[in-house]
Parts: structure tokens; sequence; C-alpha cells
């Protein structure tokens, strides 16, 4: 082989260990807990009634979610809307992944069942009782990033 070739070769073979070795960094940050914000607008006059049932129910079952680790925080957050569709409560839940959501169902209601004393089909129904109290606007899922 010739001395020009070898260089080029050992150049080339220089130029693929950097490229591989760049493309295997880590990055500085890694996937945080995970946070579901829902947005309630609380109908007229049912503000104290709502309020109760959070403080009661929705609480006592944050809090043995939050005992089986599947709950690292929850907070309940009023807002002062700019315009009548806008909500006026958020109620804010953190899980500590994305990995927590599976089969989410079959881990809370045991602890609901368990708090609320309620089949699953009276958990629906006093559900449904409560749109007299508040509508939910909608949810939103947050992910932190956290650097490292």
């Amino acid at each position: 082989m010739k001395p020009t070739r070898l260089w080029c070769a050992a150049l080339c073979c220089a130029f693929l260990l950097f490229a591989t070795g760049a493309g295997a960094q880590e990055r500085p940050y890694k996937d945080g807990p995970v946070t579901i914000v829902t947005s309630i607008k609380v109908v007229d006059g049912q503000f104290e009634n709502y309020m109760d049932f959070l403080n009661t129910s929705w609480r006592r079952i944050q809090e043995e979610a939050k005992a089986a680790g599947m709950v690292l925080d929850y907070h309940v957050m009023g807002a002062q809307p700019h315009d009548p569709d806008e909500a006026d409560l958020y109620l804010v839940v953190t899980y500590p992944n994305m990995a927590t959501f599976d089969d989410m169902d079959k881990k809370m209601d045991p602890i609901a069942a368990k708090v609320t004393k309620m089949s699953i089909k009276q958990q629906d129904e006093a559900s449904g009782k409560r749109t007299a109290m508040r509508t939910i606007l909608g949810q939103q899922l947050l992910r932190e990033i956290v650097f490292k």
C-alpha cells in the first residue's frame, strides 16, 4: 500500500471512531416525574361543596396512593380566570414516572374502594353526580426534565 492510501485509511478510521464516540455521548438531562394537571370550572354556588369532596374522598385517595408509592405529591390550586370559560381550580398530581400509568385502574381501584367504601359502579355514579358541582375542562400531562 502506498503511504498516501495508508494515511487516508488511518484518517477515515479516526473519523469513524470520533463520530461513533460523539454520537454515544449522554444527554445532560434525564426524564423525571410526570405531572397531570386537571383544569376544573366550579359551578357558581358549589365551591364549598366541591372543596369538601376534595378535602375528604379525593384527598384520602391521594394519600393512600402516595403511601403506596404511586403518587409523589398532589395539590389543589385556585386560579383567577380571565373569562367565564377558563378554569378556576387545578388539581395537580405528580407521579414518579410514565410506567406508573401502566394498569393504573388496577392499582387505583382497590385504593378508591378502600377509602370510599364504594364499588367501582358506585364510584362512577358519584363522579357523575359531581358534574352538578364542577366541569372538567381538560387535562395536561407534563414531564419534568431533570438536568444531571
